[in-house]
This record gives C-alpha cells, structure tokens and sequence, in this order.
C-alpha cells in the first residue's frame, strides 16, 4: 500500500516531539503540507529547523500557541484557516493522587486534552464538509478504556475524546469526512520516555529495565511485553488519514500492544 496525500494540509497539534511530531513526519513523507505546533516559539522553531532539513521537500509551517486556552486556540485558527486533516495529538499526563487533586487541576487537564480538540474540530470540519474529504483523528489512550487509578483525571480526558470523536463521526457520516481516535498504550514518547529515564536513574537501573518493570507491574497484560515506538503509533494514524482508508470511521484503533483485554 503506497499512501499518497499530495495536495492535502494538515494541522498536527502538540507536534513537536513525541507521538505527535512522529505524525507530522509520516504525514510529511506522505506528501502532505504540515502545520506544527508548539507552546513556545523555541519548541516550535528548533522543530521546524529539524524537519526542513530532514524533508528538504516537504512543506511545514509553524504555529505557537497554547491549545488548552480558547485564546491559544483562536490564534490556531488565525494563522490557518482551513485544513483537511486534523490530528488532535495536544496533551498531557501527570501521577496524582485523586483525594489530594485541586478542582482546578481537572479543569486544566480538561481544557488541554479534550476542549483543545473540541474547539479545532468545530473550526476546521464544517470546511472538510463543505470540500467533501476530511480526516480527523484524536490521539486518545488505552487509559481512557483501563482508568489508571494513579492518573483517573487522565483516563476520564482520554475516554471524553473516545465520546467526542464517535458523536462526531455521527455528525457528519456520509460527507465523505471521517473522524477515528487512535488509542496508544506504553510508549517510548517524550512524557513516559522522561519518567522512565528518571526512574531508571533513581534506581541505577536501564531505562529498558525501567520500561520492563513498568509493563509488569502497570500493565502486564501487554502481548508484546515491550513499549511501542512513536513511529508504529503514527502508522495507524497515517493510515487512517489517507485515502485507503475511506470506510473507517467512528473507530477507536488501538496501538496498545495487546493492553487491553478484549475482543471488540
């Protein structure tokens, strides 16, 4: 399969590294114009160097903003005014004890990873309708199925979006526009990566040893008993923002390593 999407724009929101920026550079090799983000102007500059001299190429633009204010979002879309494939990537994930958590931690963490994506969709789709194509996808989370007792105001984020991106494959089936959520489980990104390394360090042990215990003590129903890599994360959503994939939607696809125990 040769995916092609040559001609086509696409925002790739908190692309600087991890999971998201695998995105912007799959979507990239694809053919795609890509538009970074980023929080701070360093973040985004550095990356869009990175990229430019990777794909010489390739078409990236950047944009800084922060995505979990209604202003932050409003500068997005500002900057780009319409897009054909939007990938709900922003988020963040912080180990919390729920008896001790501030209302005003759930908010912020709601207003990041959900409303970020809310607020993109309900700019960007109505123009994918009107063009009739579009592809959108929210990076959720194996934790929004399996609620992390250490992190539930993760979980509770990542199962809101499983809702939002479903209700909105609805909204607008048959206009030739698609909406999936693709659900990553461990992965060596920038925010698990870090707190393994950390960990690996405290316990003057290897960052893969760190991962191992991880996935026997936190998840040990993984079937491929390691953490995936980015780059297998952002080959299903490639996927699924490509051509080929025209009869998906409403989906929640896992890249979980087998977490997750059940069929459906």
């Amino acid at each position: 399969m040769k995916i092609e999407l040559n001609g086509r724009k696409a925002i790739v929101t908190g692309s600087t590294a991890g999971i998201g920026r695998a995105i912007a550079e799959g979507l990239a090799r694809a053919g795609a114009a890509v538009v970074i983000n980023g929080r701070t102007e360093e973040r985004v500059a550095a990356t869009l160097h990175a990229l430019r001299a990777a794909f010489p190429g390739a078409d990236f633009t950047g944009v800084v903003a922060d995505l979990s204010t209604a202003e932050g979002s409003a500068e997005l879309v500002a900057r780009v005014k319409d897009a054909d494939i939007l990938v709900n990537n922003v988020g963040t994930a912080h180990l919390n004890g729920f008896f001790e958590q501030k209302d005003s931690e759930w908010l912020d963490l709601f207003q990041l990873n959900v409303m970020s994506g809310v607020r993109a969709a309900r700019h960007y789709v109505p123009g994918m309708v009107k063009r009739g194509w579009g592809r959108v996808v929210f990076i959720s989370s194996e934790s929004g199925v399996a609620i992390p007792k250490e992190m539930i105001d993760y979980g509770m984020t990542k199962t809101a979006q499983l809702a939002v991106s479903r209700g909105l494959a609805e909204l607008v089936g048959g206009t030739g526009v698609t909406v999936n959520a693709v659900l990553p489980g461990p992965t060596r990104s920038e925010i698990l990566g870090n707190w393994m390394k950390a960990t690996a360090g405290e316990q003057g042990i290897t960052q893969e040893e760190a991962e191992q215990d991880f996935l026997k003590t936190m998840r040990p129903t993984t079937l491929i008993n390691r953490f995936t890599t980015t780059e297998e994360v952002a080959n299903m959503v490639i996927y699924v923002c490509s051509e080929q994939a025209a009869g998906t939607s409403g989906a929640a696809l896992r890249v979980d390593g087998g977490v997750i125990r059940s069929i459906p």
